[in-house]
């Protein structure tokens, strides 16, 4: 994400936010332009987001462009689906921030993915409670 040509690129870790004065690090979030995500663990990410109060944000980020990857953009979803769940947060299910009103269903057809086929996403659609996509490594949601 970093080679993409950005004028400048800064890094926030999560999971010390909470031991950091947040009138310290919101500012770091208000002024970009945008917020790059990388992936990893959806749930994992969602905890932290909302343990870091970062989550608490996103309502007033209007004018700020949310660049998610992998995980990065299935944190935005209500849910990410049982086959997507690594980390068991302390809630115990599923869902994620709910930003967006659709589940994502990354990955599709990817060689580095071989189980993310369609047959794959078509079966974890129907458990997925909202409108759900399945999106290869080139698309992305507006």
């Amino acid at each position: 994400m970093t080679e993409l040509g950005w004028k400048s690129v800064g890094l926030l870790e999560l999971t010390a936010l909470p031991s950091i004065d947040k009138e310290r690090w919101v500012s770091w979030v208000r002024e970009p332009d945008a917020l790059l995500v990388n992936g990893g663990d959806a749930l994992y990410l969602c905890h932290w987001m909302r343990e870091s109060g970062l989550a608490d944000l996103f309502p007033s980020l209007r004018d700020t462009v949310y660049v998610g990857l992998s995980a990065g953009s299935m944190v935005l979803t209500p849910r990410i689906g049982e086959e997507f769940v690594g980390w068991k947060p302390p809630t115990g299910d599923d869902s994620t921030l709910g930003v967006v009103d659709f589940s994502i269903f990354p990955h599709l057809g990817s060689p580095d993915c071989p189980e993310n086929t369609m047959a794959a996403a078509e079966r974890w659609a129907t458990k997925i409670e909202s409108p759900a996509y399945a999106i290869d490594t080139q698309t992305a949601s507006r």
